[in-house]
């Protein structure tokens, strides 16, 4: 079973649309959370990540994975597939 993904997004945010596609490229389905005007979604998001300041902010399963550049890492490292798996 694919474990649920989440990546909370602002509108014309560069790094959202790479992260975005590396997970579509991979054929993997999220939850997107545009959080652009606030609200209850941006207050779950720093509930989740007290210290992220920036979006996306992606998690995978239970595990906070960071932004764009971390999935990005993880993808180069052979590890991002393992974790999406559950």
């Amino acid at each position: 079973m694919a474990a649920n993904v989440d990546i909370y997004t602002k509108f014309g945010c560069g790094y959202c649309f790479r992260a975005k596609s590396l997970l579509e490229k991979k054929g993997v389905e999220f939850n997107e959370y545009d959080i652009t005007m606030g609200g209850p979604k941006r207050d779950e998001m720093r509930e989740r990540a007290p210290n992220a300041t920036t979006v996306p902010q992606i998690f995978i399963g239970d595990t906070h994975v960071g932004g764009s550049d971390e999935l990005h890492a993880l993808e180069r490292e052979g590890k991002l597939d393992a974790l999406l798996e559950g």
